[in-house]
């Protein structure tokens, strides 16, 4: 299979799909190494190809038109070991953290996508966090940061904003 050809796999691949797929998972599923698709995914970013790279691997992002959830950018502040019960308020009241952002003083805004869509992604997280040895995002601007947070209603998020205000996160 030539490079054209596992990309176009790759894409289809990747519209079947709802969870993240790894990198090395696709290259084993091509029989390719890891840097080829790395190559392949940022060959088909620069086709305007809407691929997320995410903590846990490559997700094809969904056109917000098809995505009736509300959405809303919130600035919130807590440490490290507050993440998880940031995510879980999020996600057990229905909704889903989609980014976090920095406003750093050198480089400007740095966003990633984080796709946290239930308390086990939450729990994935925190967990592959805690085995590091990087740091959080936020740990470049004293915890301070924005996150792009799903909800199905306005008064899911709502109600999202309210706890993460009443636990002092909500900034």
């Amino acid at each position: 299979m030539d490079g054209l050809q596992r990309r176009l796999h790759i894409i289809e691949l990747l519209h079947t799909q709802v969870a993240p797929i790894s990198g090395t998972e696709l290259a084993k599923k091509f029989c390719v190494s890891r840097q080829v698709i790395v190559q392949d995914i940022a060959l088909l970013r620069a086709e305007n190809r809407n691929i997320l790279s995410t903590n846990k691997g490559y997700i094809l992002f969904q056109a917000q038109s098809k995505d009736r959830s509300y959405r809303e950018v919130l600035f919130v502040r807590h440490t490290k070991e507050q993440i998880l019960d940031e995510m879980s308020s999020i996600v057990e009241l229905g909704g889903r953290m989609l980014d976090v952002s920095i406003d750093h003083d050198i480089y400007g805004q740095i966003r990633c996508d984080l796709v946290i869509n239930n308390l086990e992604d939450a729990k994935e997280f925190v967990q592959k966090a805690e085995k590091s040895s990087s740091k959080p995002l936020c740990a470049l601007t004293e915890d301070y940061h924005y996150h792009t947070i799903a909800a199905p209603s306005q008064k899911a998020m709502e109600l999202i904003k309210s706890d993460l205000s009443k636990k002092g996160y909500l900034q």
